[in-house]
């Protein structure tokens, strides 16, 4: 059983969800994990017929009948946006998404208090803002480390007064820092939260490892690596852990370690939602590029684009401890466009920079000035005369395993044998 796990080279955006969904549709696979992030995930996915929806908890593989979801975790477990999201997949036609997920007791829980409590933030830092969906994901994980035990779980959800508790101290603990909080109430938010565990299937530490004993999984990771918690461009990022590191940790409790391919999903022209450095933006692009499934939000900021940055992709790569291949997305858009440009190096503290060196995770101070000399740096940018899929598998030294034309699976076309569906035994 060789397991696949996907994640985005970028700032996200990049297609991890139509990559999902073609893994999912293209060969028996039993279950989508999710190993990090939460509701502010927003993974595209277009049926050839035409549907579309915005996978955010449910694994991107839900349309394919039987592809199971399992929340890991280190998935941070919105049941509100969970049942709204699995509602919109039952309008669509999909009728047994919540019978088919299982969340981990473990997880912790995203309420409307901590909702809240982030949007008061971000609005307070002015234009000096971070960068937030206005989820409550850094809330729900700052609290956790704060507070340890009294941070609300999924198990909590099938005991409702110690579940009571949990969020009355929350609610507490933030009006006491940040004022009245808007939000339904404690009691509101204990009886849906109930009526969600009597929906979904609680389970134990042990369930992980049977499930991937039962079939090929896919390992759907959220967001990008340039905004990991530890390696990307802090404080510009977000409060998960974005690499390999969550699937390595959950293959090794599964006493599975290393049965996983590694795959890194890559736009042929680079994108990033919201403030930050991204040293390849191109204005012109961002004006005449536009994505219909991403736009200006309240709490995002603008959609930009720019060009393909290949000296972040090899930090990316680094970083993530290597990949096996490449899920390159929007090949038909390059293939399609003269303006669209290869960077290979920056113009950076007074000369030509083709990597980024890559230190010790968990330096944020590092990860600081690295950041501040990003807000510097100048693209050396290049035509790609040659093929796009040979020029970019040249420049970073790995294959490409998928291409993707188009955002159904019907648009991908495998190359080699990579991603091969697993031989039923």
């Amino acid at each position: 059983m060789t397991h696949v796990a996907v994640v985005d080279l970028g700032y996200g955006d990049a297609g991890k969800g139509t990559v999902v969904d073609w893994l999912c549709s293209d060969g028996p696979v039993h279950a989508v994990v999710r190993f990090n992030g939460g509701a502010q995930a927003a993974h595209n996915v277009v049926t050839p017929d035409g549907r579309h929806h915005v996978f955010a908890q449910l694994g991107s593989g839900t349309f394919t009948p039987g592809v199971r979801t399992h929340l890991s975790r280190f998935v941070l477990v919105d049941p509100l946006a969970l049942v709204a999201e699995a509602a919109h997949l039952a309008a669509l036609g999909v009728a047994d998404a919540l019978d088919r997920v299982t969340v981990d007791r473990r997880a912790l829980l995203t309420t409307p208090a901590h909702a809240a409590a982030n949007r008061a933030r971000e609005t307070a830092r002015g234009a000096g803002r971070h960068g937030s969906c206005g989820m409550g994901i850094g809330e729900t994980v700052a609290y956790a480390l704060a507070h340890g035990e009294d941070a609300p779980r999924a198990g909590d959800c099938a005991d409702p007064p110690a579940l009571r508790r949990k969020l009355t101290r929350l609610r507490d603990r933030l009006a006491g820092e940040l004022g009245p909080l808007p939000g339904p109430d404690v009691a509101a938010c204990v009886e849906a939260f109930s009526a969600f565990a009597d929906r979904v299937a609680l389970v134990g530490d042990g369930h992980l490892r049977r499930l991937l004993r039962t079939g090929r999984a896919v390992f759907e990771g959220a967001q990008g690596v340039l905004l990991d918690e530890w390696r990307g461009f802090h404080p510009f990022t977000t409060w998960s852990t974005t690499t390999f590191a969550n699937v390595d940790a959950l293959l090794d409790e599964a006493g599975m370690p290393g049965d996983v391919v590694r795959l890194g999903v890559l736009r042929t022209y680079a994108t990033r939602h919201g403030p930050g450095p991204f040293v390849t933006e191109d204005p012109s692009l961002t004006a005449s590029l536009p994505d219909r499934h991403n736009a200006w939000g309240p709490w995002q900021g603008s959609f930009r684009v720019g060009h393909l940055d290949l000296v972040a992709a090899r930090y990316a790569i680094e970083v993530c401890g290597g990949i096996d291949g490449l899920a390159l997305t929007h090949l038909d858009v390059a293939g399609a466009r003269d303006d669209l440009r290869a960077c290979r190096a920056y113009e950076l503290d007074g000369g030509r920079v083709e990597r980024l060196a890559a230190g010790p995770a968990g330096d944020l101070d590092r990860q600081a000035a690295l950041t501040r000399r990003l807000l510097t740096a100048r693209p050396v940018l290049d035509r790609v005369t040659a093929d796009w899929t040979e020029t970019i598998a040249g420049e970073l030294g790995v294959p490409v395993a998928l291409g993707s034309f188009g955002p159904t699976a019907a648009d991908k076309r495998a190359a080699g044998r990579l991603l091969s569906p697993p031989v039923p035994a």
